[in-house]
């Protein structure tokens, strides 16, 4: 199995200039060879394949001495990148899908790159980069496997980050006979079959005047100006304490739901189709659903237990006691069957039936 490890990492004033020019560098491989590729095919009808940008990597290397200041195969990964964009974009038009084709790299907005094999070494609280030197880095958890590839990340508010891809045994524990069936939604975060709520922190909505003011700062500040820079940093801060936080709360459920349940089940929700609907739509953004149920699926392979999409149609509006179907508007909170009498919380009703296609899905 595979799994990442992200660390904070201090480099000095020199290593971070030294890091914000490999970025520079990068940024130059990615854009000319998308041009190359896109020209090709513009005027010749010619496809170039990664073998062939690597190819003409070398050459560059030979009219540009300073490309020599990153690591090679920093460098071939770069390259690889654009085949994979390249890869998405005919993927997703022969699904039928209308995608966005593959776009240049504007100035800072390159935050990456990537040491596929060799070119790093970890010797304690120290991180050695090939072309950069010896990095401090803070190992708040020990790593636990193989590491197959490093990728040195710069965040909007100028923090640096080392993120180690390890590959690893796991011996997932017995698996536990509890099941779930979970309704997410907006009034609550989720709630359980067994009539448990989580509470809806509303992380965006919290900070949503700081930020709006932010924003109003940035707007007036004019373009190229230290005001502005610093203005900018106290936006992206914001956001970024915005996304920590619901990050933490993702996974801070997500470990309670996997030690507690064996299986666990969700709808399998089609959310950006429910974000066209404008009034509701900063709300379903600020929760965050389909971040919670990837982190649970992560974390209930590791641990044994498994999880389950089920097809959400009718989910709440269907009776969980006598099977008919009780029309409701989103603003009715409380599930009334007028055939069976049942009266019941529509959010526990809904994970009610939840949980009963996902044990029709175990047959």
């Amino acid at each position: 199995m595979r799994k990442t490890y992200q660390y904070r990492i201090y480099p000095s004033k020199s290593q971070t200039t030294l890091l914000e020019r490999t970025l520079e560098i990068c940024r130059w491989i990615y854009n000319d060879t998308l041009a190359l590729r896109k020209s090709a095919w513009e005027q010749e009808q010619h496809s170039i394949s990664l073998y062939e940008t690597n190819k003409i990597l070398t050459q560059w290397k030979k009219e540009r001495p300073d490309l020599n200041r990153v690591h090679s195969q920093v460098l071939q990964n770069v390259q690889m990148r654009v085949d994979l964009a390249f890869k998405a974009f005919f993927r997703r038009v022969k699904a039928g899908e209308n995608p966005g084709y593959p776009r240049f790299k504007g100035k800072g907005r390159y935050d990456s790159f990537t040491y596929p094999q060799s070119g790093f070494k970890l010797d304690g609280d120290r991180l050695h980069l090939s072309k950069i030197g010896d990095v401090r880095v803070v190992l708040h958890r020990p790593i636990e496997g193989t590491i197959k590839t490093l990728t040195i990340r710069r965040s909007a508010t100028e923090k640096w980050y080392a993120c180690f891809s390890v590959e690893y045994e796991s011996s997932p524990a017995l698996q536990k006979e509890t099941i779930v069936g979970i309704d997410v939604g907006l009034e609550s975060f989720a709630t359980l079959s067994n009539g448990e709520k989580i509470e809806n922190s509303r992380f965006f909505r919290t900070d949503e005047k700081a930020l709006a003011k932010a924003q109003r700062k940035l707007s007036k500040a004019e373009k190229g100006t230290p005001e502005r820079k610093k203005a900018r940093k106290i936006v992206a801060h914001t956001h970024e304490r915005i996304a920590n936080r619901r990050l933490n709360f993702a996974h801070q459920t997500s470990r309670r739901m996997v030690d507690q349940y064996g299986t666990i089940v969700f709808e399998d929700l089609n959310i950006k189709n429910m974000q066209k609907n404008h009034c509701l739509a900063k709300s379903i953004a600020d929760v965050a659903w389909n971040q919670f149920i990837t982190i649970t699926e992560n974390k209930a392979e590791e641990a044994g237990s498994r999880v389950i999409r089920v097809n959400p149609r009718n989910t709440s509006q269907m009776c969980s006691r006598c099977g008919m179907i009780v029309a409701k508007t989103l603003s009715d909170r409380v599930h009334t069957c007028p055939h069976c009498g049942l009266v019941m919380d529509r959010d526990q009703n809904a994970a009610i039936n939840i949980m009963r296609l996902g044990l029709q899905s175990l047959g």
